[in-house]
């Protein structure tokens, strides 16, 4: 079969980046270059969503949440409860019971 020769320019710090990705997944950039390529033909188009997500997923976001969480339990004075004590407070949960045995509200 015969091949033609197509070339391309990159920044060169995204051909790094890239290369060091596609490296990491057991390929080269000409692999990942011809993977893109044939899959658009297969699909008939560009082989991903090319639309812009509604909100943007940050990972600020989730730490934010985190720290939030963790000081909502300091507040309440559970932050340092133990597995065992966490796993209980759940059964109790489920059970209607509080860890006190009384009725869960």
């Amino acid at each position: 079969m015969a091949s033609s020769l197509v070339q391309i320019r990159l920044d060169d710090d995204l051909k790094a980046e890239a290369s060091a990705l596609y490296d990491a997944l057991g390929l080269d950039l000409p692999t990942a270059i011809r993977m893109f390529i044939k899959r658009s033909v297969m699909v008939n188009g560009i082989p991903f969503s090319m639309t812009l997500p509604a909100n943007e997923y940050k990972a600020t976001r989730a730490l934010r949440a985190m720290q939030e969480i963790s000081e909502a339990a300091s507040a309440a004075g559970v932050s340092d409860m133990t597995l065992d004590e966490i796993n209980a407070e759940i059964d109790a949960a489920r059970t209607g019971q509080n860890s006190t045995g009384g009725t869960a509200r």
